[in-house]
């Protein structure tokens, strides 16, 4: 199997960074606008550095576009002639556009062309992303479950409407950069009276770790989870309604309603 990128930056290094981490081994060939960023990448990991995009569709089965919104028309008018020619695989993790526009921006239709949608999130660096996708009518149930198995080698998997594919952006597409953020407030909190911030910041990251884990382990929903931690009259009553007078809930469902609305445009 021979896989392609266009598009060497942070979500695709994860992504190819994950693989390899996990033995993934397919050829994997990319091509960047940055050329003193990707070739030393390329180099360093084994992987095929390509001259242009034309030569990465050209060479490879699956097509993945890593790039910025802002740039995929002129990247897709580019490999336009070797798409219609080849019929490879694309997979697009381009945020906010859909099968349909990537299919009319390389003047084909979703019935002629295998497109598959996909919004990863960086934590596939670790084997730990969560991956959501959907497929244009054209896609294979074969190609469909080879790139699902690709991803769920590197975490877990949803497969998803499009129509809801901003809102997975918010849950999970961002949300690591928010998680990023609580664990630094709890590590200055920590900090405030008296720890390391290395020291305050493993402990919190390892607390988050824990209970996204138990989570996902038991039965119970988060809010009976929070409740069997809080004994009556305790420390953590205390400080939980503390944060919800400073507005916790309320913040998090802001940020992710902005999320969402950026997504799509508003």
């Amino acid at each position: 199997m021979k896989l392609g990128f266009i598009g060497a930056g942070n979500m695709a290094r994860a992504i190819i960074n994950g693989w390899l981490s996990q033995g993934q081994k397919a050829e994997i060939y990319l091509h960047s606008a940055r050329k003193a960023s990707y070739e030393p990448y390329a180099k360093e990991h084994g992987l095929h550095a390509c001259d242009s995009n034309t030569e990465v569709v050209s060479t490879a089965d699956i097509i993945f576009l890593a790039v910025k919104p802002i740039v995929l028309a002129e990247v897709l008018h580019e490999i336009k002639a070797t798409v219609q020619e080849k019929k490879p695989v694309i997979v697009s993790m381009v945020t906010g556009v859909s099968i349909a526009e990537i299919a009319d921006l390389l003047e084909l239709t979703p019935k002629d062309l295998e497109i598959i949608r996909i919004m990863p999130n960086v934590n596939a660096e670790i084997a730990a992303g969560m991956t959501a996708l959907n497929a244009s009518p054209a896609v294979t149930e074969t190609n469909f479950a080879r790139v699902k198995g690709l991803f769920e080698m590197i975490g877990q998997t949803e497969i998803l409407p499009e129509k809801d594919f901003s809102t997975f952006v918010a849950l999970a597409g961002s949300s690591p950069a928010y998680v990023y953020f609580f664990i630094d407030a709890m590590s200055r909190a920590g900090v405030k009276y008296g720890l390391k911030k290395d020291q305050a910041t493993k402990i919190a990251a390892q607390a988050v770790l824990g209970s996204a884990q138990k989570v996902l382990a038991d039965q119970k929903t988060p809010m009976q989870l929070v409740d069997d931690v809080c004994s009556p009259g305790g420390t953590t009553i205390a400080g939980l309604l503390a944060m919800e007078e400073a507005g916790f809930m309320t913040a998090v469902i802001k940020g992710m309603d902005a999320t969402i609305n950026k997504d799509q445009g508003k």
